[in-house]
């Protein structure tokens, strides 16, 4: 997420390199945490790896994938 795409005069970022395997990894608050397993979730899908951090940091995330890849459960 530290790469700020400003060549052409957009300000986005990308968080291809902040990719998180597990829910513990993303230093979420622990009711969250709590919610989150409650629910049956045990890893993240890949959108959910990359979604929910920036997500949760208040920044605008545009995310596209296939069906019943957990893109509603990110946010």
């Amino acid at each position: 997420m530290n790469e700020l795409l400003a060549s052409d005069g957009q300000e986005f970022f990308t968080s291809y390199d902040e990719v998180h395997d597990s829910f513990d990894a993303m230093g979420l608050k622990e009711n969250l945490l709590r919610g989150i397993y409650t629910y049956g979730f045990e890893r993240p899908s890949a959108i959910q790896q990359r979604g929910i951090v920036p997500f949760c940091k208040g920044l605008d995330v545009i995310q596209q994938a296939q069906s019943g890849t957990g893109k509603i459960a990110t946010f």
